[in-house]
This record gives C-alpha cells, structure tokens and sequence, in this order.
C-alpha cells in the first residue's frame, strides 16, 4: 500500500469518524438489518424506499448511510434465512438450505456466529479492493471520451442481460423497456417534448424515485401481501438461542469456504448484473463441489453458510468499485446510489475521487466501520429480530405503504408522482408475476440518458461518422467484449449451461 493510499485512507477515516457521519452509518446497518430480517422486501426496495430521506442531509452522509442500508440489509437477510427458512433477500435464498438446517438440529447460535463472521471478513477484503483498485480505474477512466463511455454503458448493459436470473429474452425486453422510460422529458437539443402526454410534471423526465419506489417498494408490497402466510414451521422461534460462538471445529472447516466464497464475490461483484444472488449461489455451488462428502449439503453443513454469506457481501462491496470509478452500476441497487449522488448535485464517474476526495475516501471507510457495527450489534440483538419476525405482516405494511407515499410526495409535492408510483406498482407486480425481472430496467432507466449524450455527443465530435466507436482502440475494446458476450449468448452450450443454473437456483 503506497503512501498516496495511506493518506487518502487517513483523509477517509477523518471523515467516517466524524459523530454525524458515524450516526448515519449507524442508521443505515440498523435499519438495514431490520429491513433485511422482513422477509420479502430487500435492498433494492429498501433503498428506494428510504431514498427520499436523505434529500435533506449532505452528500457524505446521504450516501454512508444508504450504503450502509444496502450492506445491512445482505447481513439481515441470512437472519431470517438461518431462523424461518424464509430469505430477506434473494443473496439469502441459499443460505436457507444449511442454516436452517443447523437451526433444527440445535446450532442456529453457530450458524448466525458464522454468517456474522464471514460477512465481516468479506467486507473486510472487499473494501480493501475498493481502496486499492479505485484509483488506476479511475485514472483509465479519466481517459475516456463520448465513444468510450457510449461502449462501455453498451458492454454493461450487455452483461447484464446474459448474468440476469430468468430468461435472456425477458432481461432485453427489460433492457429496452428501460431505455425508452428514460427518454421521456425533453429533449436536451431540440427542446421538445417526447412521450409525455401534454403532463406538465413529466417535462423533466420520469423521477427516478417514482420509478424506483413502484418497481421495487409498492409491487414487492403486492407480492408479499398475496404470497406471505404465517409459516406453521417457526418452533425455533420460540426457542432460546444459546451458545452463538462456533466451536474450533466450525471455524476449520468454515475458514476455507469463507476465503472461496469471499473471492468468488469480489469477481462476480465487479461485473455488471453479477451482484449477491449469483454470487451466494456460485460460491455454495463450489462449495459442494470441493466436498468430500457432498451429501452434507442441505442437511446443516457449516461450509454452507459460509461460502454464501461471505460471496453476497463481497459482491455488495466490491460493487462499489464499477459504480464509483466508471460511473457504471453493476445493478439495481447501485444505480439507486447513483441516482441519490445525481439528486445531490454530484456527477457519478472518475471525478468524483479528484473533486470529492472526502466522499470517495469517506465512504471505503465507513464500509470498514458498517461492518464492524453489524457484528458487533447484530449477534446480541437476534432476540429483537426474532420478536420482529413474530408481527404478522399484515400489520407492518400499511406503515410502510404511508411512509412510501410521504417520500414520493416530499421529492416533488405533485400528485402525479403519486399515480405514477401505482402504476410503476401495479407494472412490477405483472413483471413478477411474469418472471420479468425489473432490475435490469431500471439500471437501463440510469444509464439510457446518459447513453444518449454519449451517442451524440460521439457522432457530434466525429461529424456523423459512426466508425469513431471502432476507430479508437478502448471503445473498439468494448464493443469486441460486447460482441463476445452476445456470441455466448448464442452458443448453445453456454445457454444449457445457463438454464441448469437458473433451474438449480429456483430450486434452492
């Protein structure tokens, strides 16, 4: 570590240490666990849902804290997972074969210590990736013009269609369906209006927390309140949880799982549509094939727990390093902090390490921090969650749908953002429903706007001639990788492949 990084660590640790910002952190795991142990709702829903509270806070805090909300929720979620057998959020869905099986047999203490472990350990190497390989990406990426962005939003948008969950043709149907939300407004050039219907209160586009609270926050609503039942099978419960520290035993045959499961997220981590859920379910899949005994799997094998819990969070962490550096989220999650970095006035790419150091730096140390709050509060407030899990549902979402609703209203004060927040409701539920996933048309929503800038701001610089995205060898780099991702997605074998995966995560 050179001395640029230690000084730039030290600038960012002045800043996470300050009392506000350590609050904020603070708030942000709190609220993240809590919402991460509620079944059903997740992060991508808890972010949308919690955007609009920090409108008022200033740009430091406003994004530790929903950083901080994203990361707790991945912790939460395993919580649920290892206790009900029911995931907080997708990442936990595998979680949920060993956890709650050690629960059953009397090792729901290890198995919750486990989790807390790994995660801690992953997000302890995820942010020292972010912290080292931020600046030489940022320092490439200070190089790119027009042609090279265009591209490489292009490649992103690409890979996430081929890494999505479900079926390839759905996610480009999204893709597109994202590209075409974005464009409504004005047109920057010419002035005019397009799509929007003579509403004056679509002049300046779509809002983004419109978009993002109906998608994720009312339709998982709609989901839940039609899918959630009170599980007969909560004995667990209802039982005390006693010796949370796993014994040497554990720790030998997690620590393995822990280091492959960590790697495994930090790759997949930084891949645009990679994220927690293949992550966790790569992770768990390596575990079982390195297994001497495979049959343990799904039956209360520590190593179960442990490679998962440890990929979902080095994925959300080193999530951080695209969306930070490029300016490119890798899902749906990220291109919410884009958005709230965007609401507070700051342009989400390269610059920001030059122009808002303490931002940058503040934000890779306050992740060391979260996580370190997540262990330290979360073991000795399992007690609390497990009395949250005891609410009937139907009691909780009423508060919830109010609090949205606030939200949506306090960006704008137009009742419009209101219909069209039920209607972006409405539309993912049909998505679920549908098994369209709706992450990959917001991240298109994000990045279509600025898509079309680069396109035109390319074709303005080289006069009309479209050769410039393969004259200049970075973007021609880009379009090859893009053209090489569209080739697997073609080839049969990579496709079958893709398919027994999908099929085998639906399965978990």
């Amino acid at each position: 570590m050179d001395a640029d990084i230690i000084s730039n660590l030290a600038l960012g640790f002045s800043t996470a240490v300050s009392p506000i910002n350590l609050f904020y952190c603070f708030i942000g795991v709190l609220v993240g666990t809590l919402i991460g142990v509620l079944p059903g709702i997740g992060p991508v829903a808890a972010v949308a849902m919690l955007l609009p509270l920090t409108f008022n806070l200033d740009a430091v805090g406003a994004i530790i804290m929903l950083s901080g909300i994203y990361y707790g929720t991945q912790y939460g979620g395993s919580t649920t997972a290892i206790l009900v057998n029911l995931p907080g959020e997708s990442a936990s869905v595998v979680t949920c074969m060993d956890g709650y099986a050690m629960a059953r047999n009397g090792r729901a203490g290890p198995a919750l210590a486990i989790a807390a472990i790994g995660s801690f350990f992953a997000g302890t190497v995820g942010t020292i990736l972010v912290a080292l390989l931020g600046p030489p990406l940022a320092e490439i990426a200070l190089k790119f013009g027009a042609p090279e962005y265009f591209s490489l939003m292009v490649m992103a948008l690409i890979a996430a269609a081929v890494l999505a969950h479900g079926s390839m043709l759905k996610t480009i149907c999204m893709i597109v369906l994202g590209l075409l939300v974005g464009i409504v407004g004005t047109d920057v050039n010419s002035g005019m209006s397009r799509f929007t219907f003579g509403a004056s209160g679509l002049a300046d586009g779509l809002s983004f927390v419109v978009v993002a609270m109906g998608l994720f926050g009312f339709a998982e609503i709609l989901c839940n309140l039609q899918d959630k039942a009170d599980t007969a099978s909560r004995d667990i419960l209802n039982q005390k949880i006693t010796g949370l520290m796993p014994t040497a035993t554990d720790m030998k045959a997690a620590f393995g799982a822990i280091v492959r499961g960590t790697a495994v997220g930090a790759f997949f981590g930084t891949l645009p549509g990679g994220g927690p859920t293949i992550s966790a379910f790569s992770a768990y899949a390596v575990e079982k094939k390195l297994a001497k005994d495979p049959s343990r799997f799904g039956k209360g094998a520590i190593e179960g727990v442990a490679a998962p819990e440890s990929a979902n969070n080095a994925a959300v962490q080193c999530a951080f390093i695209t969306t930070l550096t490029l300016g490119i989220p890798h899902g749906a999650t990220m291109a919410l902090l884009l958005g709230a970095l965007t609401i507070q006035g700051i342009a989400p790419g390269p610059q920001v390490m030059t122009q808002r150091p303490d931002l940058f730096w503040g934000l890779i140390a306050s992740m060391w921090i979260g996580n370190a709050m997540l262990v330290i509060l979360n073991l000795p407030l399992v007690g609390l969650w497990i009395k949250l899990l005891k609410v009937p549902y139907r009691f909780l979402f009423p508060a919830i749908m109010v609090f949205m609703a606030i939200g949506v209203y306090s960006v704008n004060n137009l009742d419009l953002d209101i219909y069209m927040t039920i209607l972006f409701g409405v539309l993912g539920y049909i998505f679920i429903k549908l098994k369209c996933e709706p992450a990959p048309l917001i991240l298109a929503f994000v990045l279509g706007p600025l898509m079309e800038e680069n396109l035109r701001r390319a074709l303005l610089i080289s006069r009309g001639d479209p050769t410039v995205f393969i004259t200049r060898p970075i973007s021609a780099a880009f379009l090859v990788a893009t053209a090489l991702l569209l080739a697997f997605m073609i080839v049969p074998s990579f496709r079958k492949k893709r398919e027994e995966a999908v099929a085998d995560s639906e399965a978990l």
